[in-house]
């Protein structure tokens, strides 16, 4: 199932690079799109939005909705 997350704070690779494996640790076969300037992550996977939404706060991105 496709998701969309709004990610706020990701301005360089190194953080695009942290996002992508926060998410590869709950689904490692996610397909993961990332477009920095519309702060758009989308992911391809079977994982609930809410534990996605959570990995990558982890990483300390703020995550909208």
């Amino acid at each position: 199932m496709k998701q969309i997350l709004d990610v706020q704070g990701m301005t360089c690779g190194h953080c695009e690079k942290a996002v992508t494996t926060a998410i590869r640790l709950l689904d490692p076969r996610a397909e993961i799109t990332i477009d920095r300037r519309q702060n758009r992550v989308e992911v391809d996977t079977d994982q609930p939005r809410e534990a996605l939404a959570e990995a990558i706060r982890e990483e300390g991105y703020t995550v909208a909705g």
